[in-house]
């Protein structure tokens, strides 16, 4: 069963009976309607081009691998991104991350999830965006996250998972951050490990 979750809120990624090998980040959204009579005869506004990413991170807090369009595979084909949506059009994921946590080392602590406007659109312009995790083994989905606060940010830290106790772990983040790309959400990013 999939728990909504809220900003800041923290739950366990085991399964009943065993531990998750496979998951993914899925990411969507659609382009806001404008208000009025005029924005509702010429519709939205045109694309929206969010970029998610995976940025790897170890025990001291060292980035070790990131994982975004320019690259699409990292930690040996253990995070894979399925690919760049430039659009936001379609139903359910616009992009996906794909983590076999079984096939990262241990002395990896954290993936922090991140999705920004590479063409610097503001989050006033996105509707209806989330992010989920769902179990790649069975397509349970685990949990979704509503990432629809609108504003003048165009970036948000969404989510990560960390290991904790030996366990995997997953927290909402939800942190309005500027930038086109995940270099320039750093300080945020860092602040969120």
């Amino acid at each position: 069963m999939s728990v909504s979750l809220t900003k800041g809120q923290k739950v366990s990624l085991s399964k009943d009976g065993g531990t998750l090998s496979r998951i993914f980040m899925g990411c969507g959204w659609d382009v806001a309607k404008k208000g009025g009579l005029l924005g509702g005869l010429l519709g939205g506004g045109g694309d929206i081009d969010l970029d998610a990413s995976c940025l790897v991170f170890d025990q001291s807090g060292t980035l070790v691998d990131q994982i975004w369009f320019q690259q699409l595979r990292g930690m040996g084909g253990a995070v894979v991104h399925t690919g760049d949506n430039v659009t936001g059009a379609g139903e359910g994921d616009d992009e996906v991350i794909k983590v076999d946590l079984s096939n990262l080392p241990p002395t990896v602590a954290a993936l922090v999830f991140t999705v920004n406007s590479f063409r610097g659109q503001t989050f006033d312009t996105v509707a209806n965006a989330f992010c989920r995790v769902v179990d790649d083994t069975t397509g349970t989905e685990l949990a979704t996250f509503s990432l629809s606060e609108s504003g003048s940010h165009t970036g948000l830290v969404m989510a990560k998972i960390y290991r904790h106790d030996g366990a995997w772990k997953l927290h909402a983040i939800g942190e309005k951050t500027k930038g086109r790309t995940f270099h320039d959400m750093m300080p945020a990013i860092k602040a969120a490990l």
